[in-house]
């Protein structure tokens, strides 16, 4: 016969799956702490302005919050990937993510919105970008990632405030980075209507 410790657990199963789900997703929605993000960055010796901000969310699961930063603003996407001079996106997390994850990620990202004709330019970048995420093993909630471009140098990677390795050359590196987010097929429409200023 069931203890009442049983009876409890089962009482609460029974009436969490009455909830429906779009008001669960509503709730933790609401309880989502948006992390402010600083008004300029300084990166490569430049000030840069936050473009805009957004959340990436898939159904009620927040995974982080990233703010674009240029040297001027932009409210369209080929304004933005054409602008010159160094660039920042920077990724402030809500949640614990494996690092593994990132990097599936990143790649249907940059698959998606790079041509198969330049695809396999960025292929060992790309590779060697995965390796440099692969060695966090972790990100945690509170974390922030800070990818910047320099020209020059090509891409930085940093995890509160440390450098990872050393930065990924080549401008169209950064570029087929930042069309995962702002380009044709991004991760979110709402993400990046954030990004370009768009948003609510």
């Amino acid at each position: 016969m069931p203890d009442i410790q049983t009876h409890r657990r089962r009482s609460f199963l029974i009436a969490l799956s009455a909830v429906p789900l779009a008001a669960i997703a509503q709730d933790t929605a609401a309880q989502t702490e948006v992390p402010v993000f600083a008004r300029r960055a300084q990166v490569a010796g430049s000030d840069l302005v936050l473009n805009g901000t957004g959340l990436r969310a898939v159904a009620w699961f927040t995974g982080y919050a990233a703010g674009l930063y240029l040297p001027s603003r932009a409210s369209g996407a080929a304004q933005a990937l054409a602008m010159e001079g160094p660039k920042r996106l920077q990724l402030r997390m809500l949640q614990e993510v494996p690092a593994d994850e990132f990097v599936k990620a990143f790649r249907k990202g940059m698959q998606r919105n790079t041509t198969p004709a330049d695809l396999p330019q960025l292929a060992l970048r790309m590779d060697r970008f995965a390796a440099l995420i692969s060695a966090v093993g972790k990100v945690r909630k509170g974390d922030v990632i800070n990818l910047d471009l320099e020209p020059g140098r090509g891409t930085s990677f940093s995890l509160n405030g440390t450098p990872l390795g050393a930065p990924i050359a080549g401008d169209d590196f950064f570029a087929a980075l930042l069309r995962s987010f702002i380009g044709e097929r991004p991760y979110d429409e709402k993400l990046k209507a954030g990004l370009l200023g768009h948003g609510a």
